[in-house]
């Protein structure tokens, strides 16, 4: 049995460029082992009804379709990488049966434990997901001060290009998280980031959670369309979805 942790972090979106915004907003993210049986509270299902749970078809793959950790592995050998020894999934849970999660993260770690690479699952608010595989030249540990990079490949928002890099920055620790991302347009460029404290996921913070954060990822979409409005408010240039790229992985 695995026991499954909650982040109640916060995250940080800041556009640069000509048009500026930026928002803060506290969210729920659960870490658990996704290949072992979870210990779980009574509030939190694995693939079923609750007030908050986690389906292994929300992750790994195409949104609804996904393969979980299974996915994962397929991707590492694809890419001739070494099979992690523990896998760990950071994303948002499902609240009273809806989900959306704008980038989940599939922490790998290799048989002493240290984290050497990171797979970032980013999906936009049309349902199109693109997966950055992330890790060292020399596949070492990553650490706090390390930025790995990927060409960006997902049309994300409609106010920003497809072009562009992302520069990625994970500090993973036993008492927390934080993750930055790092847009780095010169113009209409953004930086993201989540940080948070690792706790035991209990009844109560599940409950908290709810009365604090109602709605969940419903919640999440409604702020992500007001900080749209407000972008086309302040006349940030509007881009439609382009065709999605192939492959839906990519590793930088």
């Amino acid at each position: 049995m695995s026991k499954i942790e909650h982040i109640a972090g916060h995250t940080f979106h800041g556009r640069k460029g000509a048009v500026e915004n930026a928002f803060r907003y506290s969210v729920d993210y659960v870490m658990l082992d996704p290949e072992a049986e979870p210990d779980a509270p009574s509030l939190f299902s694995r693939n079923g009804r609750n007030l908050m749970g986690l389906h292994d078809a929300d992750h790994g793959g195409e949104p609804a379709k996904g393969r979980g950790a299974a996915w994962v592995r397929d991707v590492f050998s694809d890419y001739q990488l070494p099979q992690p020894a523990r896998i760990t999934l950071l994303a948002q849970p499902r609240v009273l049966g809806h989900v959306f999660n704008p980038v989940s993260f599939w922490l790998c770690f290799d048989d002493v434990g240290a984290l050497f690479a990171v797979v970032s699952e980013v999906t936009n608010t049309w349902g199109t997901r693109h997966s950055y595989v992330c890790h060292k030249p020399d596949l070492s540990p990553i650490s706090a001060q390390d930025r790995l990079t990927a060409t960006k490949l997902l049309h994300v928002s409609p106010f920003q290009p497809r072009e562009g890099n992302y520069t990625f920055r994970f500090d993973i620790r036993d008492d927390r998280i934080g993750v930055w991302i790092d847009y780095g347009r010169e113009a209409g460029g953004l930086i993201a980031t989540l940080t948070g404290r690792r706790q035991p996921l209990t009844n109560r913070a599940i409950t908290w959670s709810v009365l604090r954060r109602p709605f969940g990822s419903r919640r999440v979409l409604a702020l992500i369309h007001w900080q749209a409005l407000k972008l086309w408010w302040k006349k940030a240039t509007f881009r439609r979805q382009p065709e999605p790229l192939k492959p839906d992985v990519s590793r930088g």
